[in-house]
């Protein structure tokens, strides 16, 4: 009789220096299971599923695949004993092709000679299965984060695995590519492959999963069928605490300010193959929200604005001062949190403190060349206790922490300056929905004492929810422009997709 579950995790601990990271967490999955884990940033998700792919060892516990003991001792060990992971950070390489990756530490070969046609026609034959249209020949590097985590699963079939870990598989892709995605997900599911999904996003969770687990703290909360989760209880049971509103406007004015003074001013402004003559402004004490889908041109546009690139045509003015470089942009009182964390966000290999403080290191020196580091300690402090980053000290590596308390030292190094004017690409992308609603909280603080926020979101209830005026681009051209009581999703999209009609900016 085969047994009921393909794979069991019980009572597994896992300890770091300083944390305890899982305290006798188990899970349970069925073959042809889309399984969610859930639970907010540092609860411990993502690494129990590095221990299931071989990337850590747990301290206690036992996993079982297919009623024997498992034991993976690297990553390629697990691949080869049937359990793959496509992690939220893709571990691909830009310069190999397709094929090259997909089979990547288990190339065929005929006799000495690696058959490199024979990769390429069951690349080919693999992505056919799952109708996915990219060349086996096509460089890594030159394909789209959606396309890549595509070339992801087909590698984990291509080792014939029975279980796929999906680590936030959406959080960098379109809401079409998410359908695509999904698709996939079924077909493997019809093949009785076992999904452990792992996601923050509430409707794909009830869209698409069988059964879902809670994680919270390091802890088992409990596992229960989707089909009888409320939303509500899904979000107490992660959180442990109730969330009525996600999305906070509420906050007392501050300041008295003039909402009618434009901050920034853009004006015509052009690059090649980029985006095309984009005009807009930003009142002191507003959200704007930017919206498009992958390749719209509204991270470029930003890249721009903030001096990163220099325009073909068209001015940025801030505060009625032009900015053509990062320089002139930070002294002006702009500051700009990047959609890539760990590429242009973050140090992961040095402290907390030291990410904090490195933009505006001027603003902690004595003598102008020495720093304070009491100084340095108390901002530090500060902004650790007000973004409420969970860490063990300030000289914790950044590296270390979840993915939503870096996306907050992030966020944390750019208020050191107080700034007039935050760029906000992508502001909550793999934070869970606790963290997320304090961020939200903590932008409704910032625009009421007179700052302003132009927020990149892919996620139209985010836009609706925290905006107050939404631009949509398309192929790099602004399509529409809604003031918030216009605001509605399918109009977005229909903009969003270039079927919105002519373009026709709000009276506000």
């Amino acid at each position: 009789m085969a047994n009921e579950y393909v794979l069991e995790i019980k009572n597994i601990r896992k300890e770091f220096p300083g944390v305890v990271a899982l305290d006798d967490v188990s899970l349970f999955l069925k073959r042809g299971e889309v399984h969610a884990l859930v639970g907010e940033n540092g609860a411990g998700k993502s690494t129990l599923m590095k221990i299931l792919a071989g990337i850590y060892t747990s301290d206690r516990g036992e996993i079982l695949f297919d009623g024997k003991p498992f034991l993976a001792k690297h990553p390629v060990d697990a691949l080869e004993k049937g359990i793959a992971m496509v992690h939220q950070e893709l571990d691909l390489v830009p310069e190999m092709t397709v094929e090259e990756n997909v089979f990547a530490g288990r190339e065929r070969t005929k006799g000495i000679v690696v058959d490199k046609k024979g990769m390429q026609k069951r690349t080919a034959e693999l992505m056919s299965e799952l109708e996915i249209s990219i060349s086996p020949k096509e460089k890594i590097k030159n394909l789209s984060t959606a396309q890549q985590q595509m070339v992801a699963i087909t590698r984990a079939l291509a080792f014939d695995a029975d279980i796929i870990i999906m680590d936030e598989p959406t959080s960098a892709i379109t809401d079409r590519e998410v359908e695509q995605l999904f698709k996939i997900i079924r077909k493997l599911k019809a093949q009785d492959k076992s999904i452990v999904y792992i996601s923050h996003k509430m409707d794909e969770i009830y869209e698409l999963t069988d059964q879902i687990t809670v994680l919270r703290d390091g802890k088992w909360i409990g596992s229960l069928a989707a089909s009888e989760v409320t939303h509500e209880k899904l979000i107490n049971m992660m959180v442990g605490r109730e969330l009525k509103n996600v999305f906070i406007k509420d906050a007392e004015q501050t300041a008295e300010f003039d909402k009618s003074e434009v901050l920034l001013e853009v004006r015509n402004l052009s690059r090649e193959h980029e985006f095309q003559q984009v005009d807009f402004e930003v009142k002191r004490g507003e959200i704007l929200g930017f919206f498009g889908l992958m390749g719209a041109g509204r991270t470029e546009v930003m890249d721009t604005v903030f001096g990163l690139h220099k325009p073909d045509t068209g001015t940025v003015m801030m505060k009625k001062k032009p900015i053509n470089s990062v320089k002139r942009a930070i002294a002006n009182g702009m500051a700009y949190i990047t959609e890539d964390r760990k590429i242009s966000g973050l140090n992961l290999i040095a402290s907390v403190k030291d990410n904090i403080s490195m933009t505006y290191m001027d603003l902690i020196l004595k003598a102008h060349f020495l720093l304070d580091f009491k100084k340095e300690k108390e901002a530090a402090g500060d902004l650790i206790e007000k973004l409420s980053i969970k860490c063990s000290s300030q000289n914790t590596l950044a590296g270390t922490l979840s993915g939503g308390n870096q996306q907050k030292i992030v966020i944390a190094k750019w208020f050191m300056g107080d700034p007039d004017l935050i760029i906000m690409d992508e502001p909550t992308r793999g934070i869970d929905i606790g963290a997320k609603a304090e961020i939200y909280k903590l932008m409704d603080m910032l625009v009421k004492s007179g700052k302003s926020i132009i927020m990149i979101s892919s996620e139209t209830p985010e836009l609706l929810g925290m905006s107050d005026r939404v631009i949509v681009m398309h192929e790099g051209r602004i399509t529409g422009e809604f003031n918030r009581d216009e605001l509605n999703q399918d109009e977005l999209m229909a903009y969003a997709i270039g079927e919105g009609g002519n373009y026709q900016k709000a009276v506000g």
